[in-house]
């Protein structure tokens, strides 16, 4: 199973290397894959070091509060 984690962009390089943050950790992604007008703030899902879609931010909330249901199921 392959799983891809919303995050916000905080940074992009000219080498369309960005950092994104997926609440709190922090990771490098490539924008290789996305639209040319994601810009710092905005938010995506990465996987394997990709950035693979676009998407607004109330969904990545969602995402993340969901992720977060599940982590906590799995640790009690």
């Amino acid at each position: 199973m392959c799983l891809g984690f919303p995050g916000k962009i905080i940074s992009i390089d000219e080498n369309k290397l960005a950092i994104i943050d997926i609440s709190g950790t922090r990771r490098e992604a490539r924008l290789d894959l996305v639209d040319d007008d994601t810009v710092v703030g905005d938010y995506v899902i990465c996987h394997a070091g990709y950035a693979i879609h676009k998407i607004d931010e109330e969904l990545a909330q969602e995402m993340l509060d969901c992720l977060r249901t599940i982590v906590e199921m799995e640790t009690n």
